[in-house]
């Protein structure tokens, strides 16, 4: 089993920045793939970024250029720098890790953008 705990979330006005962390521990080796994802009131959640299992990264058309998905492999955390924020990224952003066909999902952090 993995423990994944966000961080980082809050406000921020249109164009500004922010970074989550997502703290894994746990059996953090047996990690297949670990990213982002983002729910917004109304909406079903969506992939923002992840690390496939070669260890190459994915990202959704929307955040392409804006966002990036980083690790820090020594610290078992995952980063998320989030720059040029828009409205529409207002969301419950969560981490999530799947080991072999079990996914494991943090508790999310809310990140609001001011228009």
């Amino acid at each position: 089993q993995v423990q994944l705990v966000e961080s980082g979330g809050g406000l921020v006005e249109t164009g500004g920045s922010l970074r989550l962390s997502c703290a894994a521990s746990g059996s953090t080796f047996s990690i297949n793939t670990i990213g982002w994802y983002r729910q917004a009131p109304g909406r079903e959640r969506e992939l923002v970024a992840a690390f496939r299992s070669s260890g190459s990264t994915n990202y959704a058309d929307s955040v392409k250029g804006r966002f990036t998905i980083s690790r820090d492999n020594a610290q078992n955390t995952v980063y998320l720098q989030m720059n040029s924020l828009k409205p529409e990224d207002t969301a419950v952003y969560y981490c999530k890790a799947l080991i072999r066909w079990t996914e494991y999902w943090g508790q999310g952090t809310q990140v609001t953008v001011s228009s």
